[in-house]
């Protein structure tokens, strides 16, 4: 079947716009032909995240399709990371099968870091033998971020071997190396790690530019670096991406990566810079099977409005409409369910710490960011035990085991700022264990169970008022539609800022306070964690 479609022809290589007429045949483009006409509208490639987990959208890929296509999303370069870290090769499968029924063309990666660390309990081991067998699927294109920085650094033979394997299939190998400067971030480098999306500095990417890595500026519902990064663009734009890394619901709702066009346009980078990163840039660094708006190529493309605020009026996919105006036309479709939640209803005592010193470890969030950092606070303290305090926002946090009965890890976290009630999530990077922060051990168990009973999810609960959002799917993704996802989704956010909680995505800062592998002060279900000195730590200053 044979489509002819119309619009101000988008040339990003050679920097022109002109009308034109695409004529398109068997899900390819047969012929570019500059033409007069009416349309106002442009036309350009599809735009690529490339660095995205689909998981942290609690979507499956065929629910993140119907939503990311509706912004012009045509790609992605997928790292299935979160799931495998609870399902292991077989959660890595599910993506890629359930990815394979949409249209949006959907680029997996081989997980290198599962579990991230051995500070914590994870639900599988993906090792080196494990990543030689999905490097050599088709459907696998890279060695997905290797966390772990100091294993490449001092030459860990299990770490060298899996980037080996990248090298033997000639695939890329992403990194993961936040602060990391210097003659460590060179020999990261030279190892042949060739991306991070984790700089938050412009002179580190500048560094690591230097040293032949690839740079992402990454905008997610809680990890940000845009403006940190994006002055880099116009001098670097041949070796920048951009992405979201994660993305929640709700957030996926309102746009994409077509959100970052519209950001750095207005900031006066040349339209044809900006597009490159978004559009064709991940294509060459990936050697992605995706059309760059060309003849003989597959037709994905896209019809935007204008160039500036980027508003998506239609979506192809090899010659496909799939979304017009807002509305996604990709249906969707029923899917298996595996799941990995093995742990026993919690007491409130099991979340009470005896009283051994005044003086504690706190963890401080940041709203907007990955990182932590360690501060020393005077503790609250109750009949011989430490509680939380609300008046100067020092709050209990607890990491639970899911795959197995133990003792709940302990701790305390600064900047939350819940007055009553309590959240948790199982979504909780990066081995997705029960995660919560409360007012009261009560509140805190309350909330824990909540999950325990769904067998996953995020919830916010104050006494008997409670909102849950199911995530019956390894404990990490919901099994509703995306738009249904994102207004429960809403609906849970809004009531934890009810409760006090001043954090723009509180469930997203939530889910990374168990992210060893991001300094400094983290909890795992283990105990409390310094990233820095990489090891645990006590939570009650003894000198």
């Amino acid at each position: 079947m044979s489509k002819i479609i119309q619009g101000q022809f988008v040339d990003i290589k050679n920097k022109k716009i002109f009308p034109a007429e695409i004529s398109i045949e068997n899900e390819k483009i047969v012929k570019i032909e500059e033409k007069q006409h009416d349309v106002k509208n442009f036309l350009l490639p599809g735009f690529i995240d490339a660095h995205i987990h689909i998981e942290s959208s609690m979507l499956v890929p065929t629910e993140f399709a119907r939503l990311a296509t509706i912004h012009g999303t045509v790609v992605t370069v997928s790292d299935p990371h979160e799931i495998a870290n609870v399902l292991g090769k077989e959660g890595v499968k599910f993506m890629i099968e359930n990815g394979k029924k949409s249209p949006l063309k959907f680029n997996f990666g081989a997980p290198s870091c599962v579990p991230a660390t051995n500070f914590e309990t994870s639900g599988a081991v993906i090792d080196a033998e494990d990543i030689k067998d999905l490097l050599a699927l088709p459907e696998i294109k890279y060695l997905a971020e290797m966390m772990n920085y100091p294993g490449v650094i001092y030459k860990d033979e299990e770490v060298l071997k899996k980037i080996a394997w990248a090298k033997h299939f000639d695939k890329p190998t992403d990194g993961h190396a936040p602060g990391l400067r210097g003659e460590d971030a060179r020999k990261y480098a030279e190892a042949g790690i060739s991306t991070d999306h984790e700089c938050y500095t412009a002179e580190e990417a500048r560094e690591k530019l230097g040293l032949g890595m690839k740079i992402l500026i990454r905008e997610g519902s809680a990890a940000k670096n845009f403006e940190a990064l994006i002055d880099l663009l116009p001098e670097h734009y041949k070796n920048i991406m951009f992405c979201s890394d994660d993305k929640h619901p709700d957030d996926l709702i309102l746009g994409h990566i077509n959100q970052l066009c519209a950001r750095a346009v207005a900031k006066g980078i040349d339209v044809f810079k900006v597009l490159q990163v978004a559009c064709i840039n991940p294509i060459n660094h990936y050697n992605l099977e995706v059309g760059q708006l060309k003849v003989g190529d597959p037709a994905d493309f896209i019809l935007v409005k204008d160039l500036t605020n980027f508003e998506v009026l239609q979506t192809y996919i090899n010659g496909e409409l799939v979304a017009e105006n807002g509305k996604s036309y990709i249906k969707s479709l029923p899917f298996e369910k595996p799941n990995n939640f093995n742990t026993s209803y919690k007491k409130p005592e099991d979340f009470k710490i005896k009283a051994a010193g005044n003086i504690i470890k706190v963890i401080e969030a940041l709203d907007g960011e990955l990182i932590t950092n360690e501060i020393q606070q005077k503790a609250l303290e109750k009949d011989g035990e430490l509680i939380s305090d609300i008046e100067n926002d020092i709050l209990k946090i607890t990491v639970v085991n899911r795959y197995e009965d133990k003792a709940p890890a302990v701790a305390f976290i600064k900047n939350f700022g819940l007055k009553k009630g309590a959240i948790a999530s199982s979504v909780a990077h990066d081995s997705h264990n029960i995660i919560a922060v409360g007012t009261s051990d009560e509140e805190i168990c309350n909330a824990v169970n909540l999950i325990i009973t769904h067998k996953g999810g995020i919830c916010s609960v104050n006494g008997n008022d409670q909102k849950v959002l199911p995530l019956p799917i390894a404990g990490i993704i919901s099994d509703k539609d995306g738009w249904e996802t994102g207004k429960i989704y809403q609906e849970i956010d809004k009531m934890a800022k009810d409760l006090g909680s001043t954090l723009k995505a509180p469930f997203m800062t939530l889910s990374f306070m168990a992210l060893l592998v991001i300094p400094d002060l983290k909890l795992s279900d283990k105990g409390l964690f310094s990233g820095k000195k990489f090891d645990f730590v006590d939570l009650v200053d003894k000198n």
